[in-house]
């Protein structure tokens, strides 16, 4: 079992892709056939796998979660890192902390228009860890 903690320094709400940065470590693991935990230690950004081909279907994702869950909500008790605070706790808890991923022939086992994506809810820049491990 190997297991890296990686870190990811986001500017702005947004996508980063980190499908390269695993496949790296997956790559030096010498795992041949496996699996992959991908587990983020924060409670307002998420990991997904999504596609990775057409940018257009990130913008609409982020689109979508934004009319779903709106920043700054009258109802909202949890406002002390300002408007868009609670509304990204929400979107963590939807779309979640932690992913696993099949490796075969050492190599992250997903398609081919899937990436894997650390997910950024919060308006400013965050420092993000995100903890690895392979068995």
């Amino acid at each position: 079992m190997l297991q890296k903690t990686i870190s990811v320094t986001t500017s702005r709400r947004g996508f980063y892709e980190i499908t390269e940065q695993i496949q790296d470590l997956v790559s030096q693991s010498d795992t041949i056939s496996g699996l992959c935990n991908i587990f983020i230690k924060h409670t307002s950004a998420s990991i997904i796998i999504c596609e990775n081909a057409d940018p257009d279907v990130l913008v609409d994702l982020q689109s979508y979660f934004q009319k779903l869950v709106k920043d700054g909500e009258s109802y909202f008790h949890h406002t002390l890192e300002g408007a868009d605070d609670m509304s990204a706790h929400i979107k963590s808890v939807l779309t979640g902390n932690s992913i696993t991923i099949p490796i075969t022939d050492s190599k992250l086992n997903i398609g081919i228009w899937q990436g894997v994506f650390l997910w950024e809810h919060r308006l400013i820049p965050h420092r993000r860890e995100i903890i690895l491990s392979i068995t």
